[in-house]
């Protein structure tokens, strides 16, 4: 049983240590969930909602701990506290929406285009629906698939992330006080991953797109599903009737929250000239007005890289960008404090589309700007990009900055605000382009992909002899 360690990111020790999990053991772990799988599913929808709700009031009673776990994590206490808490709100959620949704399922017979035939309908549920999850939203994302998937009648196995280990053992304590509940959760590094792809017959995999390809590749020599959530390199688009201070606000917010660590952060903003310089002056204002959330306690905005990794490959393109051409009007060099790394919200203008910083996903607090003098400009070149995960317009009406949403080839996009889908979890959508793969996990689509559908076809008029098919006797 190999040990591995996990950095806490606010001071940059190991400080962590814990076992990674066995090939055998996650054999036996998946032959566990399997034998419980069938009577889950047998309770009904309404009996396994009930079930998720007294897993979501376990949860809340145990919210302190989780969160203190998860604050050492990803050195984010708030935002710790907001992801535990939307966990637990979107357990309630599929517990009252599950149920309805079954109810609309295999509502009796209907006739076939076929003379005589009745077809009905049977859904059950992929006995067993994997998930491998990311480290920048350690407790929501290892959950926002795994929930509807036990709604649908799947049992569940997870592997959160080895970089974010520690909210894992609080997170069993409470699945242990559920016996019914068909969940366990395995830590590893990417061979735990490999190998829980072998063992589910459904695979969620949320993180980088070349990680996801991995997965695709492998799911697909099994033929099981691949449901994918990948990268993004969102644009915005902020037309010339938009407030410029406004918009600033704005495009600050949704570009470096949680230190611009989320895979929906705006990563490309787009102004149009009318505005551009009211809007790059407050942009900078407020962008050097952030603090970052040191010392413990003291408040500010930003807290630390939670990967080490990370903060190179952001200092990297920075520095690309700037022996290119591009200009820094605040930010731009990572900072060791207290051991942790952090990086103030950095401006860069002048940045051109072969740059790094525009075509590759940054995962920190940058925020690139690009002036248009037409919207049919801001359109292509907020197009011409190789992911398609989200967008946002920021317009002087609402009716404006509609117009333009539909043009954006993403797979959401916010209007009159930015970064959305981060706090909006019923708008169905698709991914496009290398940002995913497969249905929305959004909407009721997020539970009613894990549910097989079966044709019943009824003959009720007299069956086919085999004469039927007989040859012509040639005349």
């Amino acid at each position: 049983m190999a040990e591995l360690t996990a950095i806490n990111p606010r001071t940059g020790k190991a400080d962590y240590r814990f076992a990674a999990a066995s090939r055998a053991e996650i054999a036996a772990e998946a032959a566990r969930l399997r034998a419980a799988q069938g009577p889950w599913e047998a309770l009904g929808s309404e009996s396994r909602a009930a079930v998720l709700r007294a897993w979501a009031d376990v949860l809340e009673a145990e919210a302190g701990a989780i969160i203190a776990a998860l604050a050492q994590d990803t050195g984010r206490e708030t935002i710790a506290g907001i992801e535990v808490n939307g966990m637990i709100a979107n357990i309630r959620r599929w517990a009252g929406r599950g149920p309805e949704l079954f109810a609309a399922l295999d509502q009796g017979p209907r006739p076939s285009a076929v003379p005589g035939i009745e077809i009905r309908t049977h859904h059950s549920a992929f006995p067993l629906f994997g998930a491998i999850a990311p480290w920048n939203f350690p407790v929501i994302l290892s959950h926002v698939d795994a929930v509807p998937a036990l709604m649908a009648g799947s049992a569940a196995l997870v592997k959160p992330s080895e970089v974010t280990p520690r909210c894992v053992a609080p997170l069993r304590h409470c699945a242990a006080q559920v016996p019914e509940l068909p969940l366990a959760y395995v830590l590893g590094g990417p061979e735990v991953g490999a190998a829980l792809v072998e063992e589910v017959d459904y695979i969620c995999f949320t993180g980088s797109t070349a990680t996801g390809r991995k997965v695709a590749e492998a799911a697909a020599r099994r033929l099981i599903p691949a449901n994918l959530e990948l990268g993004g390199k969102d644009p915005m688009i902020i037309t010339a009737s938009a407030d410029p201070r406004w918009a600033a606000q704005i495009a600050l917010r949704a570009s470096v929250v949680a230190t611009g660590q989320a895979c929906q952060s705006i990563e490309r903003v787009y102004v149009a000239r009318a505005i551009a310089a009211p809007f790059l002056a407050a942009l900078t204002e407020a962008a050097r007005a952030v603090r970052p959330a040191y010392p413990p306690g003291a408040g500010g905005a930003l807290g630390p890289f939670i990967f080490p990794p990370q903060a190179r490959k952001v200092a990297a393109q920075i520095d690309e960008a700037l022996a290119k051409g591009a200009r820094l009007l605040t930010g731009g060099r990572i900072e060791e404090l207290g051991g942790g790394l952090y990086l103030a919200p950095t401006v860069l203008v002048d940045v051109t589309p072969e740059m790094a910083v525009m075509r590759e996903e940054t995962f920190g607090p940058v925020i690139p700007v690009t002036i248009f003098d037409t919207i049919e400009e801001a359109i292509r070149l907020a197009n011409a990009s190789d992911y398609g995960l989200a967008g946002a317009v920021l317009a002087g009406s609402i009716e404006e900055a509609a117009a333009i949403a539909p043009l954006l080839d993403v797979g959401a996009v916010s209007i009159q605000d930015g970064a959305l889908t981060s706090i909006v979890g019923d708008a169905p959508n698709m991914s496009r382009k290398r940002s995913g793969l497969g249905p929305s996990r959004s909407g009721d689509a997020g539970m009613l992909r894990f549910l097989r559908q079966q044709a019943l076809i009824v003959q009720k008029g007299t069956p086919l002899p085999l004469s039927a098919y007989a040859e012509r006797v040639a005349p």
